[in-house]
């Protein structure tokens, strides 16, 4: 059962600071590019709270975290950031173009509290694997600063009632375009009875974390500390964890692919990769010098069929379709539902079957790295900063959801739900 709980949002006052100046995108979005950005734009942008600039000496007693935690009192204390007056839920839309197709959407969301449960509760599920490391820089964040400054982006199924009860005609309370042209709004919804009918409908959910993994996992973990050194077991600030719910079947929820660029293979060869592909695919050729727009035209009407992935190298391009070894011992461990997912028949049998690239070198990016844009992969190959690029269709919200509910997982970076939710539009303080 999920609980949700309204909350007493800290936010950016609008006559002390220009909202579109300080909110970011999630922190793990940030390039180094980005952060010096948001340094520049206004002195109390959030990258300083949740990705500050690491500095010499931080050995010696000041590092990014205690910079973090005295920059954070300090804003509340002169009222840079400060508490709304009654217990809220934040209807949370945002209009955008969807990358590839010039198509314009919506999502629409709203921010509340949810309380943290264990995986092996049934309630939340997880679809992707973490990492330590990121879990180690956000819990020592969470340690010093005791509050959750971007939300978790949790999916549940319904048919558009929280919309519904959402729905106002009243302006939003902000409105930020971002640095994609995606454009946020957020409204206060205070209404006592609209937020019990909220709840309610709430509690039948099961929720998946879309984005926010490692953030959702560092929760459990410092809420499991603060529990341990509490007198007491009642209800606590740390039970809960902000977060963003959207309703999973409704418009404007879009996966975009991440695609798989190789490079630096000491021995590559095209020809013989495709003849090592064909072992695991019908393959077909395709025109060398295809663009962006026609390749995803390509993969979109192939993967109608099932699985679909275009290789473009240099001097050749081929789809491959109709895979050959599922159920093999290749794929050992992996469900029937996972072995149908288009990445995991890319990394199994042409990242490690053809090209001989291992699970660690994957994981490491050694040979292996991302892109989003197909057009971006084929200028890296054309330029001769590759070897070849991988494209493939996104996953299926219907994979994500079924893969999910059995206590599955997908591979690293196979989802990427566009666009991202802002940092620092709400902010959750545990004290």
């Amino acid at each position: 059962m999920a609980t949700i709980s309204p909350f007493r949002a800290l936010r950016y006052a609008p006559e002390r600071v220009a909202v579109t100046q300080v909110v970011t995108q999630p922190y793990d979005k940030i390039s180094p590019e980005m952060q010096e950005r948001y340094y520049e734009a206004n002195p109390y942008n959030l990258v300083r709270i949740i990705l500050g600039q690491r500095l010499p000496g931080d050995e010696d007693g000041q590092n990014v975290y205690t910079r973090a935690q005295a920059s954070f009192q300090d804003w509340r204390q002169t009222g840079i950031l400060r508490p709304d007056r009654e217990p809220s839920l934040y209807a949370y839309s945002q209009s955008f173009t969807v990358p590839g197709t010039g198509a314009r959407a919506e999502r629409r969301g709203f921010i509340g509290l949810g309380r943290i449960e264990e995986y092996s509760a049934g309630v939340v599920f997880r679809h992707e694997q973490t990492l330590a490391k990121p879990k180690a820089d956000r819990l020592d964040l969470l340690r010093a600063t005791r509050a959750h400054f971007g939300q978790i982006f949790m999916l549940y199924s319904g048919s558009g009632e929280v919309d519904s009860l959402l729905e106002s005609p009243n302006a939003p309370d902000i409105e930020v375009t971002d640095e994609y042209s995606v454009v946020h709004r957020v409204r206060k919804v205070s209404d006592p009875t609209v937020i019990r009918q909220v709840q309610e409908y709430m509690q039948g959910q099961k929720l998946i974390i879309a984005d926010g993994h490692h953030r959702y996992e560092t929760a459990i973990t410092y809420r499991n500390e603060r529990r341990a050194a509490a007198a007491h077991a009642a209800p606590a600030p740390y039970d809960y964890v902000m977060m963003t719910f959207v309703d999973m079947n409704r418009p404007g929820l879009v996966i975009l692919p991440t695609h798989r660029i190789v490079f630096g293979l000491p021995s590559f060869s095209a020809a013989q990769f495709q003849a090592d592909a064909r072992k695991f695919f019908g393959v077909e050729g395709v025109d060398a010098g295809i663009d962006a727009g026609r390749a995803t035209s390509i993969l979109r009407e192939a993967g109608q069929a099932g699985s679909a992935l275009l290789a473009v190298a240099a001097d050749r391009a081929f789809l491959m379709h109709t895979p050959k070894e599922r159920g093999t011992s290749r794929f050992a461990g992996f469900s029937l539902r996972q072995q149908a997912l288009d990445v995991v028949q890319l990394h199994k049998c042409l990242l490690e079957g053809a090209l001989k690239i291992t699970e660690e070198a994957v994981r490491n990016q050694q040979s292996v790295s991302y892109c989003r844009e197909a057009g971006d992969g084929l200028a890296l190959v054309r330029s001769g900063q590759a070897q070849v690029a991988l494209l493939m269709n996104p996953v299926r919200m219907e994979q994500v959801r079924d893969i999910a509910f059995a206590g599955e997982v997908l591979p690293q970076k196979s989802t990427d739900f566009y666009p991202k939710l802002l940092s620092g539009l709400t902010i959750y303080a545990l004290d």
